[in-house]
């Protein structure tokens, strides 16, 4: 399998995701959340084997550091899907504070998330080589693009008050 039609399939899992969790879940969608997320977790982390070509050494030493990246990287992500939340409840009736405290917090996402990625480089490096950490990089932002493409096409653009009144 290609890391194109593993991507795509990542894609939809993503979108389910950001569905999810731009609604208001029930109590009793909670749990079905819950698999969801960790089923595009799995994705993703299949995608990321696939494409590795990673010896058993190598495999043995790369997939803990791995993990600690991705728990690091969940917990933005958390955060990611707070600030949607907030933004969705109130898009079309954004005050100037409300604009810059959600520019604020979508810039400092970004910045968190390249703070990990850069933590993480030595990690890697320590486990596996150079062209291979490149790689995952690249199969990590490719991964990420794709989300951020799907949550895009979600996210509604930012109102006044009196362009939400006149549509």
């Amino acid at each position: 399998m290609t890391l194109k039609n593993i991507l795509a399939g990542l894609t939809a899992a993503s979108l389910v995701i950001c569905t999810l969790g731009l609604s208001g879940v029930a109590s009793a969608q909670t749990s079905q959340k819950q698999l969801d997320i960790a089923a595009a977790r799995a994705q993703r982390k299949a995608t990321v084997g696939a494409n590795m070509n990673l010896t058993s050494a190598e495999a043995a030493s790369f997939w803990p550091v791995y993990d600690a990246y991705e728990a690091k990287m969940d917990k933005i992500e958390d955060r990611h899907v707070k600030e949607l939340k907030e933004f969705a409840a109130k898009y079309n009736n954004l005050t100037d504070a409300d604009a810059k405290k959600k520019l604020d917090e979508v810039m400092a996402i970004a910045q968190a998330r390249l703070d990990v990625q850069r933590e993480f480089i030595p990690q890697f490096l320590a486990v596996v080589s150079q062209v291979k950490v490149t790689r995952f990089y690249q199969i990590d932002n490719k991964i990420q693009a794709l989300i951020q493409c799907d949550i895009a096409q979600l996210v509604p653009l930012a109102q006044t008050p009196g362009e939400a009144a006149s549509q």
